[in-house]
């Protein structure tokens, strides 16, 4: 074996070795899952399938990511936020749900104004403001039918005295809203200052239908591509 053969021998080896050695960068979903093990993965995927699917249809990149896990009680923390950038978590916390969506649980959610009840599926954050709660958020539904009156519905971000882990020990729940995603008074303005300007806020529960006709969980590139260009004029 002449040294020249050798040499490229050990070279491909040294090549072989490095590569099998070098970690394999880690997919957002697992990175996100690390960071908020409390979080059903299913939920998180789900989330980022919705993203995405957005974002490859003419959606506006984000910097952060809220999700709201509607089948856990308003006893337990159901709301994360992500830095989507860092693959951090920012906040785990308390989120309200609607008088007419369920007592602990969540179980009715509408679409509908004056029904009282929240809404599931993929928002697009936008513009804070000062408001009969204080510093709130506004937000637009992405989804046709499942959640796109949320802004003539004034589905906001906003805080409420009712949320708060003394209320649930009083209680044994979080008190309820008119639909808006309230949280506690302690964290409202950095989940607004967090949330405004076009990030995605994503409101999961198994409904069946929901799941099975979601145009961003089961991605349709032409529709979705269609209602984000619709709104693009607010977009971010």
């Amino acid at each position: 074996m002449s040294s020249l053969f050798r040499l490229l021998i050990l070279a491909l080896a040294g090549f072989a070795v490095s590569v099998h050695a070098a970690p394999a960068p880690h997919s957002l979903l697992d990175s996100l899952s690390r960071a908020a093990p409390k979080l059903n993965r299913k939920v998180l995927d789900s989330a980022l399938a919705a993203m995405q699917c957005a974002l490859n249809n003419g959606s506006a990149p984000a910097q952060r990511l809220a999700v709201i896990d509607f089948s856990l009680p308003s006893s337990r923390r159901r709301l994360w936020i992500f830095d989507l950038q860092r693959r951090s978590l920012l906040l785990e916390d308390y989120v309200a749900h609607g008088q007419q969506s369920g007592e602990d649980y969540a179980t009715r959610f509408s679409n509908i104004e004056g029904s009282h009840q929240s809404s599931i599926g993929l928002f697009r954050t936008q513009e804070s403001y000062e408001g009969q709660h204080g510093y709130s958020l506004r937000m637009d539904g992405l989804e046709p039918g499942i959640n796109d009156r949320a802004r003539e519905r004034a589905i906001v971000i906003h805080a409420a005295h009712y949320v708060s882990p003394t209320w649930i020990a009083r209680e044994g729940r979080l008190g309820r809203s008119h639909g808006c995603p309230a949280v506690r008074p302690e964290v409202a303005r950095m989940v607004v200052d967090s949330l405004k300007g076009g990030q995605f806020m994503f409101s999961y529960y198994p409904d069946q239908k929901w799941l099975a006709s979601s145009l961003y969980l089961n991605c349709r590139p032409a529709r979705v591509a269609a209602i984000l260009a619709s709104t693009a004029g607010v977009d971010g």
